[in-house]
């Protein structure tokens, strides 16, 4: 991919899908959004009805004339597509996967012997782009030129990007992806065996709490599928998982004993978890919840 506008055919019209359709248009390159589904709200880009895993005719030919190729699909749809990108685009295509788990799809691309691009947006699209990190990873050896054409378009646009491998990705996903969607979740989970009045909670929750309530309602309120793939597909989400439950199990003994030096321990060691930015995350939970609207 040598010119500075590519054609790029993007699989899938979700949120994230339409954001890097967003990137690219933006940096020139012509788009085609190719979805089973019509878009959501005004049309921003040239859009295919179909079947990534089963193409038309006419979308054989879009894949056959693209420079990049992006799966912004779900895992299993991604994986299907996999063979079908590789024998119908062009060898010096890049493939570009958007996969919240890179394992998995990178041994589907090893498998279909190709290589490819691999982003993660560590936020939801609807705050934006700007500021925000984007995963990457190479999978196998994508064209140096191709992939740091996209990657250059991503940093144009805002976005703060950071280069793993595939194992990496998934161990940091396990830790910042698996690990807080369980923790909320269980203490949502926790509140409903508690059997508290949500109006109580909402009159005299402490300001910690109502950000607590409120990761809540961002997870609870979001969809099902995105979640339950983080906890279900990364390889070292089971790790993830008992090192919290272990964790609430120590803390359960140690406060039932209520031995404050063993107390004084815990939080030590729970603390040591941030290095040296305890200081400044303390700074930034401070302007948080100065930041929270008053309760009512």
């Amino acid at each position: 991919m040598t010119r500075p506008s590519p054609n790029t055919v993007i699989a899938g019209g979700g949120a994230v899908g339409t954001m890097l359709a967003d990137v690219f248009a933006g940096a020139g390159a012509e788009v085609v959004v190719v979805d089973l589904r019509p878009p959501d709200g005004p049309v921003r880009h040239r859009h295919l009805d179909g079947d990534v895993t089963c193409p038309s005719a006419a979308m054989a030919g879009l894949l056959a004339a693209a420079d990049v190729v992006v799966l912004a699909v779900d895992e299993n749809t991604a994986t299907a597509a996999v063979p079908v990108v590789g024998r119908l685009a062009r060898d010096d295509a890049l493939l570009v996967e958007t996969m919240s788990v890179k394992v998995p799809i990178g041994r589907a691309i090893a498998g279909a012997g190709g290589s490819a691009l691999g982003l993660n947006p560590m936020f939801a699209p609807a705050l934006g782009l700007p500021g925000r990190p984007v995963a990457a990873v190479r999978h196998g050896t994508p064209p140096s030129a191709a992939a740091a054409s996209v990657l250059g378009m991503i940093e144009a646009a805002g976005g703060v990007v950071t280069a793993l491998d595939a194992e990496q990705h998934d161990r940091i996903a396990a830790a910042t992806q698996v690990l807080t969607h369980a923790a909320v979740l269980s203490f949502g989970a926790a509140l409903g065996r508690l059997g508290v009045d949500p109006a109580a909670l909402a009159a005299l929750a402490p300001p910690p709490h109502r950000m607590l309530l409120a990761l809540l309602a961002r997870i609870a309120g979001g969809t099902p599928a995105v979640y339950r793939d983080i906890q279900h597909a990364n390889p070292y989400a089971a790790e993830a998982r008992a090192a919290l439950a272990a964790a609430v199990g120590e803390l359960d003994a140690v406060g039932a004993v209520g031995d404050p030096a063993a107390f004084d321990a815990f939080m030590r060691r729970a603390g040591a978890a941030l290095g040296d930015d305890l200081t400044g995350y303390a700074a930034l939970c401070s302007t948080l919840l100065a930041g929270l609207p008053p309760a009512g």
